[in-house]
């Protein structure tokens, strides 16, 4: 088993908190990390019909089956049982007694958060980062190879291509939670609208278009969204609020948490077809950005990250806070790092003054070093970034 950077996380919360709800995408690791860390407690899933009948009528009788706590996976398919839950941990008073794990956020979190407020904590665990990967000696070595491939733990320990699993895995994605979620009719017209997604994939969002371009009303094209947020399809990075007395940008930008899933969606199977594609830009910026969200989400910390547009088009790709004070974070995706890569974060330095701190360039080359206070940093070196 790979070794997750969240496991310590969740291992201290387990010292402070009854329950410890691990959430995140369909096959990211949830289930195998659960395992892991609870290897001497039973474990039970409740996409099992039986298991979830049996749940479902009598949540009581089945909770007295685990008096020490157990691994209760995908738990949204059974939200019944939370009232019981809360009951059981409140009369037991026990820490570390159960690791709850969801892949869905809606119901799940509304749920958790009317039944286990301040008796669980939450942690996002995402594919594989590539910090993971490197420690464990798996992370490809070429830049296309890691942006085609994406982070999916299934890709890493079987012998299938991307293009075969990605097929499945979207399949099983809209016939299983999809229609769980919400009443999509035409699977057809909801795959083409995230095919859509893709081609904008760190581009600002604009749902009027994207909708018009599907075939679809606004109205329609929010609610998918939603759903594919809800699901850890995508995610959108909000605009930072500091002007600098500068008129700015408030839609926010469309990013999807895996670039593997990306390119497939696109068409792209080999990375000799990404090498040249018109998207390679937008796709290794949502493949940094997702590392960036990693590195935070794997500690237990939230993202607290944002993108800064003027209406002029100045724009700084992410913006991090820390404290009172902000990282600038420019991405590009060429090799060779020109004059012209800077001019933003110089720009923008000069409208931030003492807010800013430790500003970065990540682009697509392999060499880091230190650029006029700008701290240039190669693909492979993202895994090794701290931003809290």
């Amino acid at each position: 088993m790979i070794l997750r950077a969240a496991e310590q996380t969740i291992r201290s919360l387990l010292l402070g908190f009854p329950i410890v709800t691990i959430t995140g995408p369909r096959q990211s690791g949830k289930t195998t990390l659960a395992k892991a860390i609870f290897a001497a407690k039973p474990y039970v899933s409740l996409e099992d019909p039986d298991v979830r009948l049996t749940a479902t009528d009598d949540p009581r009788s089945f909770l007295n089956r685990f008096p020490d706590g157990a691994v209760l996976d995908e738990v949204q398919r059974c939200p019944e049982i939370l009232s019981y839950l809360q009951t059981r941990v409140d009369a037991d008073g026990r820490m570390g007694l159960f690791i709850l794990t969801g892949s869905q956020q809606f119901g799940l979190l509304s749920g958790i958060s009317q039944s286990l407020a301040g008796r669980t904590a939450f942690v996002e665990l995402l594919p594989f980062s590539l910090d993971e990967l490197a420690r464990s000696g798996i992370m490809p070595q070429k830049l296309d190879e890691m942006l085609v491939k994406g982070g999916y733990p299934p890709l890493y320990d079987r012998a299938v291509p991307p293009r075969a699993w990605f097929s499945a895995y979207v399949t099983a994605y809209i016939e299983r939670d999809v229609r769980q979620v919400l009443k999509v009719q035409e699977l057809e017209t909801f795959q083409r609208f995230v095919r859509l997604c893709a081609g904008r994939t760190g581009q600002l969002l604009n749902l009027s278009s994207l909708a018009a371009d599907c075939g679809i009303t606004h109205n329609t094209g929010k609610a998918w969204i939603s759903v594919l947020e809800a699901s850890y399809i995508l995610f959108q990075l909000r605009p930072h609020h500091s002007n600098f007395n500068k008129r700015l940008i408030k839609a926010p930008k469309l990013y999807f948490y895996d670039s593997g899933l990306v390119c497939w969606l696109l068409g792209i199977q080999t990375p000799q077809q990404l090498e040249n594609h018109p998207l390679r830009g937008g796709i290794f910026e949502t493949f940094v950005v997702a590392e960036l969200m990693k590195s935070r989400l794997n500690i237990g910390e939230r993202p607290g990250m944002y993108f800064w547009r003027d209406s002029n088009g100045l724009e700084v790709d992410v913006i991090v806070e820390q404290g009172a004070q902000m990282i600038p974070v420019e991405i590009k995706s060429g090799a060779t790092v020109a004059r012209d890569f800077f001019a933003t974060l110089e720009k923008w330095l000069a409208l931030s003054g003492d807010l800013a701190v430790s500003p970065l360039l990540i682009y697509g080359g392999e060499n880091s070093y230190l650029h006029k206070g700008i701290k240039v940093v190669g693909w492979k070196a993202v895994s090794g970034l701290s931003l809290s």
